[in-house]
């Protein structure tokens, strides 16, 4: 097989079929695509931590000042229920693709309302 019988690489094979999605995109008039951010069990393990590390801190937080006020365990549950609920709601957030948090990906949303856009 000679030079020219060879069949183009796969590298230039995916440089030319992102320019023509690229152009394709321009042309529609969409945003650019974004590369996926990682896989499915990050986003699980993110998920899990943030859970987990909101219960610590409300447990944490209610221990000490129950220590610090001699109250027994009643601020350590109070505190523990108010970081379950915390937790709740980042994972919540995460799986909405609210993006209300530093580091979320907004999901390709527009923040503007397509009825404003329609009106102009």
């Amino acid at each position: 097989m000679n030079e020219r019988d060879r069949p183009p690489s796969l590298e230039e094979f995916d440089a030319r079929l992102r320019a023509a999605r690229e152009e394709a995109d321009a042309v529609a008039g969409r945003r650019p695509r974004r590369a996926a951010t990682g896989s499915g069990l990050g986003f699980a393990l993110r998920i899990g931590v943030e859970l987990v590390a909101a219960l610590i801190v409300g447990g944490g937080i209610g221990f000490l000042l129950d220590r610090w006020l001699g109250t027994g365990p009643w601020l350590l549950v109070v505190f523990f229920l108010l970081g379950a609920g915390a937790g709740f709601v980042n994972v919540y957030r995460v799986m909405a693709g609210m993006g209300q948090s530093v580091g979320y990906p907004d999901g390709g949303k527009d923040t503007k309302n397509d009825s404003d856009q329609d009106q102009a």
